[in-house]
């Protein structure tokens, strides 16, 4: 899975869910997101990674001059603002910072699966950089629920270790069974580790949750404007 695309993810995906169906298997999944990765990215830390990882000490000592002790400020015609601060993570755009993101993220899934090996935690775990995906496959919708319970808990104490948090609204679960009876497990309770109570996507994925909410958060956005008057 490593260097490969989004497209050859999402295929590995659709093979586990298959897989585990053809083994009488259920897949449950939970998807969580990290608050502003790029930003939130330890200098340091990121320096001492690629010592570790045996970069020239040229590209280390390029990499610590070009991310720490950074000022910048603001040009308007003849106006020129106070100089500021930014030491802050990399930069979204920039065509190093995927590069740097990788490397810094490599290190943490190492030590990610070290932990889920040592709690005996069955969870796979697909990384789209600021995304990230737990696999969970059992006959026993609770014991996916477990598994996916105690991942998500061991994620969330790493990443603080790392500098990074989880962005609790945004985590979301999808159960793949392929029983054709009714199929309606309990929602997924967070909230004793710092999350929410996950309500599950409707398993035809006709998605109708989701259009009613922002539906309602447009409808809220354009009575909004009025309280804006003129301005654009």
């Amino acid at each position: 899975m490593k260097f490969k695309s989004i497209t050859d993810a999402g295929v590995t995906f659709i093979h586990i869910i298959y897989l585990g169906w053809i083994r009488n298997l259920s897949t449950n999944t939970l998807a969580f997101d990290i608050v502003q990765f790029f930003p939130s990215l330890n200098h340091c830390l990121l320096t001492l990674i690629l010592k570790e990882a045996r970069f020239n000490n040229y590209i280390i000592s390029f990499f610590a001059n070009y991310l720490m002790d950074r000022k910048m400020n603001y040009l308007w015609n003849n106006f020129s603002s106070p100089t500021f601060d930014v030491n802050i993570g990399v930069s979204q755009g920039s065509v190093l910072s995927p590069i740097l993101l990788a490397l810094y993220f490599s290190l943490f899934l190492y030590i990610l699966e070290k932990h889920l090996k040592f709690f005996n935690i069955l969870v796979s775990i697909i990384s789209f950089i600021d995304d990230g995906l737990f696999i969970s496959q059992s006959k026993l919708f609770y014991i996916s629920n477990s598994c996916l319970f105690c991942s998500y808990n061991v994620i969330i104490k790493l990443l603080e270790k790392f500098d990074l948090i989880v962005e609790h609204s945004k985590t979301e679960v999808f159960h793949f069974n392929r029983s054709h009876s009714v199929f309606n497990p309990s929602p997924l309770n967070l909230i004793p580790i710092g999350g929410t109570i996950l309500q599950l996507i409707d398993r035809k994925l006709l998605f109708h949750q989701h259009v009613n909410f922002y539906s309602n958060k447009a409808i809220s956005m354009v009575k909004c404007i009025k309280i804006l008057s003129n301005s654009n």
